[in-house]
């Protein structure tokens, strides 16, 4: 079995975190490390290491993390324009292997990221 990651670290209660929300799949937590104003981590429960690692079992779970966004988005009063950000593998950017969300807002993003 893999090393836990931090996020595995925090879903265990091990190390303190500011939970915004958290339901028996997923929890959301402000990002250490803002991008923008409003940057947020919404995490499965279940250690996915990258979204390529997803199988069709996690179908659900996916869906799920999509719907919560933008609940997330709307509760925060960001709904209007936010971006969402899934980084896969070191070379997009990931830095913490086990999937997450990034929920961004509160700033204009660049036309030229699409």
């Amino acid at each position: 079995m893999s090393e836990e990651t931090i996020f595995t670290k925090i879903i265990n209660g091990e190390i303190s975190s500011e939970k915004l929300y958290e339901d028996d799949q997923c929890i959301c937590i402000r990002d250490i490390s803002p991008q923008a104003p409003t940057h947020i981590l919404l995490i499965p429960r279940k250690p996915i290491p990258r979204l390529a690692d997803a199988s069709e079992e996690d179908k659900a779970l996916l869906g799920h993390l999509m719907l919560k966004a933008g609940d997330i988005a709307k509760e925060l009063g960001v709904d209007d324009a936010f971006r969402l950000i899934i980084n896969n593998g070191a070379n997009a950017g990931q830095t913490v292997f086990h999937l997450h969300l990034h929920i961004l807002a509160g700033k204009a993003f660049s036309e030229g990221m699409v």
